[in-house]
């Protein structure tokens, strides 16, 4: 089988959660256990200089949950994490492509996922 990716752009994550919900109305899993989880990283301030820039991103990442919507998928669909992303961050594809995908630019994070 082909390895597959989920691609996480985090520098246009907002924390909205929207995929968090997604996931757990898709396979009626209870409060508390999804197939895909945003961390917050920060807030705290850059630097000691006091510029007034400050790190808080949110990042998206699969769990042991997450079967990659795999009923979905067999119907020519992406997983519900990447069609319900209010911010169209999230990509899945082909580890490949989500590998080039992720070369081209900073601030996002490749999870490889089990065979799917």
């Amino acid at each position: 089988m082909e390895k597959m990716a989920i691609l996480c752009d985090y520098e246009w994550c907002t924390g909205c959660k929207s995929c968090e919900i997604a996931c757990q109305s898709e396979h009626g899993l209870p409060i508390g256990k999804t197939g895909i989880k945003v961390n917050k990283i920060g807030p705290w301030p850059l630097g000691e200089d006091e510029s007034g820039k400050w790190q808080i991103d949110y990042l998206a990442v699969p769990t042991d949950q997450c079967d990659t919507c795999a009923g979905r998928r067999e119907m020519g669909n992406q997983p519900t994490c990447v069609k319900h992303c209010q911010a169209q961050c999230l990509f899945f594809g082909a580890y490949d492509e989500m590998a080039e995908l992720a070369a081209t630019k900073g601030k996002q994070a490749l999870f490889v996922l089990r065979d799917a």
